[in-house]
């Protein structure tokens, strides 16, 4: 079965339209934080090398252009709509969100720009807050583009690493390097949610 598995994985490797659908996903994960665009892009670094296809370079390549792509879109929904616009936009999560980038942005839109790339749910509220606040697009395109490509390198070079060291075939090395992404994202939310409630604290500054 493993074995029938990893065939299936290789032929999906190999096939001209691989990297268009992990693109599709990626740019589909920039605006709806369930699609699994990590993931997708963890899985083809780690097939980049368990199979030797598609070449690692051109999965970060890939990826990248279309993390950017998607945080663009939100940066230009925001300026157009703002953030009041939709029912979606005023639910209490989206708008604490909006709340904390918006205050972050006017400290260092920089930092943030590029943080906020690897938090799933405040990468979509840094986005609309960024267009919504009109930060000049010269500095946000420039941000957002390394961003998004140190993102992609990020999230494959996991599955990279993972494919070269954990024995067992493509599909070991999907499902470990995909186990281990999602634990590295997971830590890191859960360390931001604990400095957040810190901050919120009385008597702690933020």
């Amino acid at each position: 079965m493993v074995d029938g598995i990893d065939a299936w994985l290789g032929l999906i490797a190999a096939s001209p339209w691989a990297l268009p659908a992990m693109a599709a996903l990626v740019f589909a994960d920039a605006f709806l934080v369930v699609i699994p665009g990590e993931a997708a892009v963890t899985a083809f670094g780690a097939l980049a090398v368990a199979n030797g296809t598609p070449p690692l370079f051109a999965v970060i390549l890939v990826a990248g252009a279309a993390a950017f792509c998607g945080d663009l879109c939100c940066y230009l929904v925001g300026r157009a709509v703002g953030v009041e616009r939709w029912r979606w936009m005023r639910g209490p999560r989206v708008r604490a969100a909006l709340e904390w980038a918006r205050a972050r942005l006017e400290r260092n839109a920089a930092v943030v720009l590029f943080t906020a790339r690897f938090v799933p749910f405040a990468r979509l509220a840094v986005n609309l807050a960024a267009g919504a606040a009109r930060v000049n697009p010269a500095r946000y395109l420039g941000v957002a583009a390394i961003a998004a490509m140190a993102w992609a390198a990020y999230q494959a070079v996991i599955g990279a690493i993972v494919a070269a060291l954990v024995p067992g075939g493509p599909v070991v090395a999907v499902i470990v390097s995909i186990v281990v992404a999602v634990g590295i994202g997971v830590g890191i939310d859960l360390l931001l949610a604990r400095r957040a409630r810190r901050r919120a604290a009385p008597g702690v500054s933020a």
